[in-house]
């Protein structure tokens, strides 16, 4: 790409007065070069969406659901090109980037299908006491207003997707800042949205600074704000607006249990496959990534020389390489603070099985045991191809050692036994917990967030849509029940 790319002001392509370019983490090669609002453009976009909030939420049903219908159709016919930009800002390998578009035209697919059915209303008898005789309460749910989306760099479409989805198919307007390392991803759904009849003024997607960011936070015409990224940021944004409505993606830092009865040779060749793919996969950039391995003492011996040949065996290089399996983290600085902490760790007595090598942004995939539990990597969010293997005895001390975290996003049980599953649905301080496998499957139709530090809210596009809507009752009177 060689021109600058434009943002997207109230649904029109809009350039400011400066710009700046998007890298790619692979070879530093510039990918784009992307326009930035100025704060009057800015301003521009608050008052159209605010402006046109009561007609978008009047807007027919059927007009918002062929809007994102439009789009999800669209995503399938530039699968491969959205790919291979997807992977030269994120530096994703390209196989998974097909996968984020695949998942993006789901959003979309979900989204017109819940524009279809939502708010469809829901009728209450009251005359269940004297009070009420001849009277009914007829409940819709109503957009709370302008729905501020922000968005991580680790999902550049798919992220923006579950934002932008939703609250369309709600009739509630956005404004959407994508990341600013992966710009690019979210402003081609600017594109296909351009495409479609949704009104002027309902979305707008501003790739605005970070250190800009605050104004737009604090702005009270913008009633919800839905973020995704870091601990630090998503709670500094709560506090700054308590008066706010604020669903908060955050981190997590993912256990995968592999319990006693999970003990075949069967079993066990697949539960390592599965950690050492997604301990790996979007090189560790994910919430949900396996972070954390707690395994049964019984299988534990027999466990962990699988894991460390299946992490070994995944294909490290080139993001555009069909074959790669693990690209570079978005920048140099991220693998130089991955390395500091697997560095810490070993320092303080782990034992480092594979990897625990850097090359500019990337580093390898790493197994560690044997890590102190106040070690940095134990108590935080790695966000990078590490994981560590812990030995435990028995399902009480698994499940205990999984909520020894302040996060709690998901978790994987491998277990073949029903009980087991319920137990660890009752026990374990998450939001989701994925029996059989890894805890980094996630649908997007289903409600995902978490507990604890890992945030509050659920996406999911019908759980987002509640989200950014409220319930308002009608009561009628006088009548014939």
């Amino acid at each position: 790409m060689t021109s600058t790319t434009a943002f997207w002001l109230a649904g029109r392509q809009a350039t400011g007065e400066t710009a700046f370019d998007v890298t790619s983490p692979w070879d530093g090669h510039t990918v784009g070069t992307v326009s930035i609002p100025t704060d009057a453009q800015v301003e521009d976009a608050v008052s159209a969406a605010h402006a046109v909030r009561e007609a978008f939420a009047a807007t027919p049903a059927h007009v918002r659901a062929a809007a994102l219908d439009h789009v999800s159709r669209r995503l399938v016919e530039r699968t491969e090109e959205i790919a291979r930009l997807i992977s030269a800002e994120n530096g994703k390998p390209v196989k998974w980037a097909r996968g984020e578009v695949g998942r993006a035209v789901s959003v979309f697919r979900f989204a017109a299908e819940e524009a279809r059915r939502f708010n469809g209303g829901e009728a209450q008898r009251l005359d269940t006491d004297a009070g009420g005789q001849g009277r009914l309460a007829f409940t819709r749910r109503f957009p709370k207003g302008v729905v501020l989306g922000i968005a991580p760099f680790n999902f550049p479409l798919n992220l923006c997707a579950h934002k932008i989805a939703p609250a369309i198919a709600a009739g509630a307007p956005i404004i959407l800042k994508p990341a600013p390392a992966t710009p690019l991803s979210g402003l081609i759904l600017g594109e296909l949205l351009a495409e479609t009849e949704l009104p002027a003024g309902s979305w707008s997607i501003l790739p605005v600074p970070n250190d800009r960011m605050p104004a737009l936070v604090q702005d009270e015409r913008l009633p919800v704000i839905s973020f995704t990224g870091s601990e630090t940021v998503g709670y500094a944004i709560m506090d700054s607006v308590p008066r706010k409505h604020c669903t908060l993606e955050l981190g997590g830092n993912g256990a995968a249990v592999v319990l006693a009865d999970f003990a075949s040779d069967e079993d066990l060749d697949r539960a390592a496959q599965r950690i050492a793919t997604f301990s790996n996969y979007q090189g560790g950039q994910s919430c949900i990534s396996v972070q954390r391995v707690i395994a049964d003492a019984s299988v534990y011996d027999r466990l962990l020389p699988r894991i460390v040949a299946a992490v070994e065996a995944q294909v490290t290089g080139d993001p555009n390489d069909d074959a790669t399996d693990v690209g570079p983290l978005v920048s140099e600085a991220a693998a130089q603070r991955v390395e500091s902490w697997v560095d810490e760790a070993v320092a303080a007595g782990a034992t480092l099985h594979t990897g625990g090598k850097r090359d500019g942004a990337s580093y390898a995939p790493t197994v560690l045991t044997d890590v102190p539990a106040d070690a940095t990597i134990s108590c935080e969010e790695v966000f990078g191809p590490v994981l560590t293997v812990q030995r435990v005895d028995g399902e009480a001390a698994a499940f205990a050692a999984v909520n020894d975290s302040k996060y709690g996003l998901q978790a994987g049980v491998f277990t073949h036994d029903l009980q087991t599953a319920f137990r660890a649905h009752r026990a374990l301080e998450v939001g989701g917990v994925v029996i059989g496998d890894v805890p980094s499957y996630r649908a997007d139709q289903m409600p995902y967030g978490g507990a604890k530090q890992s945030g509050v809210g659920r996406e999911g596009v019908k759980f987002a849509m509640d989200d950014y809507t409220y319930e308002r009752v009608m009561v009628l009177t006088g009548l014939a029940l």
